[in-house]
């Protein structure tokens, strides 16, 4: 099957993205309207390409925090939820859960509880237009460390929203190991809320376990290190702990691998670890979730029934009530293609 006929058939199919940045949705337009509106002239063509040349993973977060800062106010969010929008539509994706990075913001002065209207107002919008549903996670960041993360913890729990389920560790795992922050995600996974952590991403797979063991992790985000510890392996099959998949953004940043083939991820799958596969950061990495299912098919050897059930764990392994996992579940048997 070529990849025209592969999208048309699996864009059809209802899909959930469960490791998505917001901050990372924005298209080339609006990062040049932010630009713009921040700088008071247009950005150069050689300026967008310095911005999104980068060949590792410091590299491409030095980027993510300069468009962050191109940001002047907070309703600049609703030129990003417009493409938040317009990619969920054109994936087929009719559930997410979007991780939200608030220091940098916060750091420029920005008023979280009007931030958080902005995205409560334009995800109640999406919904009732599309009926899709999207769902946010509080990336807390290693990034500005351990008291800067709890300041965002109290935040949110000062400023309950049901939109935003819970809190995730982002940033370079080598300048914020994980164990550093157990207690900001001790007290969240007390407090009810989801808590979820980038790890094994570009370092070893002590970081996935120190995840799961200290942070209560309930999803590994990348776990791209976890083939290197058999023993890791095997509980996470054992005990059904979810690794979201990122191939495009784990080989654009070679930390680990160099090219799709070479993706754990369908070792992982064999062995009965619950996986999903998600974009990270569409506009930065130049991919799309229909782009990363074909990668599956084409480059890492994944059947069409075994793309059947990676769209299923996407529902599976969210925070979708067990009788909202159902539902979709059974629709993607439905329409999934016998071809």
């Amino acid at each position: 099957m070529d990849k025209n006929k592969f999208l048309e058939l699996i864009r059809k199919v209802p899909k959930a993205e469960l490791h998505l940045h917001i901050e990372a949705v924005p298209t080339i337009n609006t990062i040049k309207s932010l630009y713009a509106k921040c700088n008071g002239k247009e950005i150069s063509d050689e300026e967008i390409s310095e911005l999104f040349t980068y060949d590792d993973l410091n590299g491409f977060i030095q980027s993510f925090v300069k468009i962050q800062n191109m940001y002047t106010s907070v309703e600049d969010f609703n030129l990003v939820f417009d493409d938040l929008e317009a990619y969920l539509v054109q994936n087929g994706i009719v559930y997410t859960e979007v991780f939200f990075a608030p220091t940098a913001f916060l750091k420029k002065g920005f008023d979280y509880v009007k931030m958080v209207e902005i995205f409560e107002k334009r995800i109640k919008e999406i919904k009732e237009k599309h009926n899709i549903t999207i769902k946010l996670i509080m990336d807390v960041s290693r990034t500005f460390g351990l008291e800067n993360a709890l300041h965002n913890y109290n935040l949110l729990k000062e400023n309950p929203c049901d939109d935003i389920i819970g809190i995730g560790l982002g940033g370079a795992e080598s300048k914020g190991p994980a164990k550093e922050y157990a207690d900001v995600f001790e007290q969240a996974f007390n407090d009810g809320y989801k808590v979820v952590a980038h790890a094994g991403e570009d370092v070893g797979p002590e970081s996935i376990r120190d995840s799961i063991t200290l942070l209560h992790s309930m999803r590994i985000g990348h776990g791209l290190t976890a083939f290197k510890d058999e023993e890791l392996m095997q509980e996470m099959a054992d005990k059904k702990i979810p690794i979201e998949i990122c191939i495009t953004s784990n080989t654009f940043t070679k930390a680990i691998i160099q090219k799709a083939s070479e993706h754990p991820v369908k070792m992982y799958f064999d062995r009965g670890i619950p996986v999903s596969i998600n974009t990270d950061d569409p506009v930065f990495f130049k991919t799309t979730l229909l782009d990363e299912l074909w990668v599956c098919h084409e480059e890492v050897g994944f059947t069409m029934d075994e793309i059947k059930e990676l769209i299923k764990y996407s529902f599976t392994t969210s925070f979708l009530s067990d009788e909202e996992k159902t539902k979709w579940c059974e629709k993607v048997d439905s329409v999934f293609p016998n071809e």
